[in-house]
């Protein structure tokens, strides 16, 4: 089973924090990529166009973005940008299929990215 599920958080799609699940706002299901695909590209095309900012790998993971969209954290004592994440996953594990789609594989960032002072403990 294929799914397209957008995120919105603190985090990338490609990370998978153990709790990566509490930010998903949309999942869509599909019993074939080809359906998956095209439900993806869709997604990705509209969020492209609401952001200013992405990053996108090759497996069909992506991020976007604008620098104003940031939270108060408390743990860090600092501001965490906050994205919106894409990703079309296979049995809620990133697939290795490779996009075929050049624009997918591109950043645009804006050097801002941060991540909770409490993820950088455990490393």
């Amino acid at each position: 089973m294929y799914q397209v599920i957008t995120m919105y958080g603190d985090n990338e799609p490609w990370w998978f924090f153990e709790d990566w699940k509490e930010d998903i706002t949309e999942e869509k299901q599909f019993d074939n990529f080809e359906e998956a695909e095209k439900y993806f590209d869709e997604r990705w095309d509209a969020l492209s166009q609401d952001f200013i900012y992405h990053n996108t790998k090759k497996n069909y993971l992506s991020a976007f973005w604008n620098e104003e969209d940031e939270r108060w954290c408390e743990e860090c004592d600092d501001y965490l940008q906050q994205y919106w994440g894409l990703a079309l996953l296979m049995d809620d594990k990133a697939i290795t299929v490779e996009s075929r789609k050049e624009t997918y594989e591109t950043t645009n960032t804006s050097g801002k990215a941060k991540c909770c002072k409490r993820f950088k403990q455990g490393a």
